[in-house]
């Protein structure tokens, strides 16, 4: 008696194993690229970049929906391939000291991620094609950037072994992504950015250095052997120290665009409440270090709200002022 078939064999989509599939992407993007927190993020730097272009170049109204999306699924795909790079770079490293993390852990594979990676810039592509073909030649220099830093631009140890030039060679890559994104509105009518753009430019890069410092503060218990923590490589001191400096830095620059744009007062008031939690977060912690958590949530609700009131807010107050 011959057996029967599997039901596999007869349905070739079975909802269970599908299931188990995407359970495993959703285990791995809430561990090592937490969709909300970026979403949110990456949503309010590329509507902002664009409504701090338009604002720059003196035309009014809001960006076009086409343009936000695109340079948004730009952006989100980007800072994704950033992180696969990342598990490809730091995989021998999480082999041994963390291997309770996804990729270690064999929740998914380096070449899957690699093949997603891919799908993204092929994606990246076709956007930037679509809108308007120049827009390939800013997206080719941030790939260019990118491919460097993928192979810590041929001297890894020696980078390895110097955290500040890690840092800021690695943020570099914030400027570039930025002249791509804005430039799904400047390039429409000029080749070249508005002349105060670079002001932005430089509040992203301080942004990110905010964010890549107070994700790697650590308590003394928070330490783990062979993880580089700006904590254990400068000093507790120096690290929140220069977390903190790096804040005052984004929001100074912050006035100086607002000023660019015509609205520093709130600007002012707005940097000033902020930089004044952020100095009771270092002084907590310098007095008791219980845990570097609250400096990577502060990190990312600075960066949200710096974006914020950059470019939406002031937009879409001008914009509804002027329509009604």
């Amino acid at each position: 008696m011959r057996d029967r078939p599997l039901v596999s064999h007869i349905y070739p989509f079975n909802p269970l194993i599908t299931t188990m599939k995407l359970n495993r992407w959703h285990v791995y993007q809430k561990e090592r690229f937490p969709l909300i927190q970026y979403g949110a993020i990456v949503a309010a730097f590329s509507y902002s970049g664009l409504c701090v272009s338009r604002m720059m170049r003196g035309a009014e109204g809001l960006p076009d929906v086409l343009a936000f999306v695109a340079a948004y699924l730009c952006s989100l795909i980007l800072f994704f391939q950033l992180r696969v790079a990342d598990e490809f770079k730091d995989h021998e490293e999480d082999c041994r000291y963390q291997p309770e993390r996804p990729v270690p852990r064999g929740l998914v594979k380096l070449k899957e991620l690699a093949s997603l990676g891919l799908l993204g810039a092929a994606i990246q592509a076709a956007l930037a094609f679509t809108y308007q073909q120049s827009l390939l030649l800013p997206l080719l220099l941030t790939w260019l950037y990118f491919a460097l830093m993928s192979v810590e631009f041929f001297v890894g140890d020696w980078l390895k072994r110097r955290p500040f030039t890690y840092l800021w060679t690695h943020m570099l890559i914030l400027l570039f992504v930025d002249i791509f994104i804005t430039a799904f509105d400047w390039m429409k009518g000029t080749a070249l950015p508005p002349s105060g753009l670079w002001l932005f430019l430089a509040v992203s890069f301080f942004n990110g250095v905010v964010i890549e410092i107070g994700r790697k503060i650590k308590s003394i218990d928070e330490e783990k052997p062979g993880v580089t923590s700006y904590t254990s490589a400068w000093g507790r001191r120096p690290a929140v120290f220069a977390w903190l400096a790096a804040i005052a830095t984004s929001g100074c620059l912050a006035i100086a665009t607002a000023a660019k744009l015509g609205f520093a007062l709130p600007i002012i008031i707005l940097t000033t409440v902020l930089l004044a939690c952020a100095g009771l977060i270092v002084f907590k912690f310098v007095k008791q270090p219980s845990t570097g958590k609250p400096f990577e949530n502060f990190s990312g609700l600075w960066t949200l709200i710096t974006y914020l009131a950059l470019g939406t807010v002031p937009s879409m107050v001008s914009t509804f002022a002027k329509t009604f």
